[in-house]
């Protein structure tokens, strides 16, 4: 990847909503010929979307948790992120190398809501968990610098 693509990249990441003008400016480039590049990165999958940043406990959902999952049988097909795809309280799920399988994150309005979808993961899941409260959240989605060199795959 080029250089100067790593730098949009970069600019959007930091703030989406960055008008292709205001981008020209920052990387030395005419609007259009930055259109083209964004047009070109967003074809190559390298800008998956354009999301808006939520104060969720604004939203009522001030309680935020990670949730370590681990299925009963080891054995069995390796599908929990299906069976749990339809439970809107979980905004990510990773899959993760270690003692769990996967890590979700969800976001609840009370301890009690956590308690009722915590059982409602382990059934519709069949699998453990393990969970962490989040207490506060010094800053979060922090856009990753690209390395040299970065390749988006095709």
């Amino acid at each position: 990847m080029e250089p100067l693509d790593r730098h949009i990249l970069t600019l959007l990441a930091q703030d989406g909503r960055t008008s292709f003008a205001d981008l020209g400016r920052r990387v030395g480039l005419s609007t259009s010929a930055v259109h083209q590049r964004v047009k070109r990165l967003e074809e190559r999958g390298a800008i998956l979307g354009y999301r808006a940043e939520i104060d969720h406990a604004s939203v009522g959902l001030p309680l935020t948790a990670l949730i370590s999952v681990v299925p009963f049988d080891p054995a069995a097909p390796d599908d929990i992120p299906e069976r749990l795809t339809d439970i809107e309280q979980i905004v990510s799920c990773w899959s993760v190398a270690g003692d769990e399988n996967y890590v979700l994150l969800v976001r609840v309005q009370r301890p009690q809501e956590l308690e009722e979808l915590l059982a409602t993961i382990r059934a519709q899941g069949q699998c453990s968990t393990h969970t962490t409260v989040v207490l506060s959240t010094p800053w979060e989605g922090r856009a990753a610098m690209l390395p040299e060199g970065a390749v988006p795959t095709e």
